[in-house]
């Protein structure tokens, strides 16, 4: 498989045919536009510069200044990422890309590049959507991109505690093809999941394949390793302290700014066996998000209770309901799991739920998972599982056609939810058509549940102008930003804050935390070198 330095994932997986001809029809019958098909350029025709520095000699071995290497280390694989690789415009980019082997090679990066003030992008698999890995760093003689792919080995395994010492470079498939023949599984599946990796998920506390109970790579950490230009930080492993704040606390989310994390001890699980799993449809939209609250506060804690309202059901389930559906999932690998989804389904239908003649029974088998497997329950979540795994790639086909298809997503407590989504909705219609002249479609699905509020994720599908697309979603994602912020939702749930989301995440944060973040990025990079502009300001 060829990677794609200018869109998702693989080459070969890219839309085309059949899947490409339904996709346009579909969307173009809700958002009529021009859907003229726009080519990427060659990297040779993209003139980068020349690096602006030479590595020395211990390190050039690492070191790499191949085109095509930059070009694909210059921007994450946000809408407005693809965008403007399709334009060819790569205004900012690594000036060398950097694979070390071992710790001591990224210690010797770390101190080069700290002496002589050069800006360090860490980077994991580069699946960022908010400008986490965009080297936009002026102000520094150049730019370093330290990627860790090298480093992707489960080290150790310790099956009393079921737990595994883990090289944060490995990407998703990897690593649980590592795991699977000892009978243990990690169990986070993000949607980046095989492009995605360990480290990019503990920077960014990503969100994976739990919508209940554990819902970030947070619950599943045990402890971590970080080499930082004032030395290394090693957590101790234990199954929890109340010896002050949590020193991996402070790295959990920290995107590259505080150090590389270069290890991790996670917390792993028996493989399921037992499973049940169904779809619920819901003629009325309240009474569907009821019905998710009453299953979030209940205790049965679903692997999957993902809520899509009738516009996510219809373009990306193929059904048409007037409420939405709801998508269940238990597992378990010690004990029969079909009576918690008989409880949930009772939930659902004291308000008016409909589930699924498709709902399946139990399976005691044990089986390898593809991401987001446990969402599947029936034809109408088979059909949402499969769609939820292209729709990266679906994104990029129609970005290419000059169509503004892109995600934003937030969490808020039950009592404002109304409000926020309304708010937030209103505001994405209006922004559309102040951006494009048309009137687009807004879609909303809960990926995550929690006792005391959902994490919605919107989608945003509209018809844009070839060569304004980047300025008519900025314009879209501004707006829904400032509602989301003047609803008390956060600015994101699960995708991070990068640089994109700084000025938002500005005003969410305290100012005494904003302070000792401060300080603690002035005690472990006082060149200030890594990451600038994520999170806080560069110096």
């Amino acid at each position: 498989m060829t990677r794609s330095w200018w869109g998702w994932g693989n080459v070969e997986d890219a839309v085309r045919g059949a899947e490409l001809t339904a996709l346009l029809a579909r969307v173009q019958a809700l958002t009529p536009g021009d859907l003229t098909d726009h080519q990427p350029p060659a990297i040779a025709s993209l003139g980068l510069p020349a690096p602006r520095v030479t590595p020395p000699a211990s390190l050039a071995g690492l070191c790499s200044a191949d085109p095509a290497d930059r070009a694909a280390h210059a921007h994450g694989k946000a809408f407005r990422d693809v965008v403007r690789n399709l334009h060819g415009e790569l205004r900012h980019v690594p000036d060398l890309v950097a694979r070390p082997r071992d710790e001591r090679e990224v210690t010797d990066l770390l101190d080069w590049c700290t002496r002589e003030g050069i800006a360090v992008v860490p980077f994991g698999g580069g699946t960022s959507v908010v400008g986490g890995v965009e080297p936009r760093c002026d102000g520094h003689p150049a730019v370093v991109t330290v990627d860790l792919g090298r480093m992707d080995r489960v080290l150790e395994i310790d099956r009393t505690s079921r737990a595994a010492r883990i090289q944060t470079g490995v990407l998703g498939p990897h690593l649980e093809s590592q795991l699977s023949p000892h009978g243990l599984t990690l169990r986070h599946f993000p949607q980046s999941f095989e492009f995605s990796t360990l480290g990019g998920w503990l920077a960014t506390r990503a969100g994976g394949h739990y919508a209940t109970l554990f819902t970030h790579i947070d619950d599943l950490v045990e402890s971590l390793r970080v080499i930082t230009p004032s030395g290394v930080s090693a957590s101790r492993r234990l199954p929890g302290s109340g010896a002050g704040p949590s020193p991996d606390r402070l790295f959990l989310g920290s995107e590259g700014t505080l150090g590389v994390i270069t290890e991790a001890w996670m917390r792993l699980r028996e493989r399921p066996r037992w499973r049940a799993r169904a779809s619920v449809r819901f003629g009325d939209h309240a009474a569907a998000v009821a019905a998710t609250r009453a299953i979030a506060q209940s205790g049965l804690n679903p692997a999957n209770c993902r809520l899509l309202d009738a516009a996510e059901s219809l373009i990306n389930a193929g059904v048409s309901v007037g409420g939405g559906v709801l998508v269940l999932a238990f597992e378990s690998a010690d004990h029969p799991v079909r009576h918690s989804l008989e409880r949930a389904l009772e939930l659902c239908r004291d308000h008016g739920g409909e589930p699924s003649a498709a709902t399946r029974g139990e399976s005691g088998r044990d089986s390898d998972q593809e991401p987001g497997e446990a969402t599947a329950g029936g034809s109408v979540t088979e059909a949402w599982r499969s769609s939820f795994l292209r729709m990266p790639y679906q994104r990029d086909a129609l970005a290419r056609h000059a169509m503004i298809a892109e995600t934003f997503e937030t969490a808020c407590t039950w009592d404002t939810f109304d409000a926020l989504h309304r708010a937030v909705t209103e505001a994405a219609r209006q922004a559309i058509r102040e951006a494009t002249g048309t009137d687009g479609v807004v879609t909303c699905r809960f990926t995550h549940v929690y006792p005391d509020g959902p994490a919605p994720y919107f989608g945003v599908y509209a018809a844009g102008r070839w060569g304004s697309t980047v300025a008519q979603w900025d314009h879209i994602k501004a707006a829904v930003s400032e509602a989301i912020e003047r609803s008390g939702g956060t600015i994101t749930h699960h995708h991070a804050v990068g640089r994109d989301h700084r000025p938002w995440y500005d005003r969410q944060r305290p100012d005494p935390f904003a302070a000792a973040l401060s300080a603690a990025k002035a005690a472990l990079d006082p060149a200030g070198v890594l990451n600038p502009g994520v999170l806080l300001p560069a110096p």
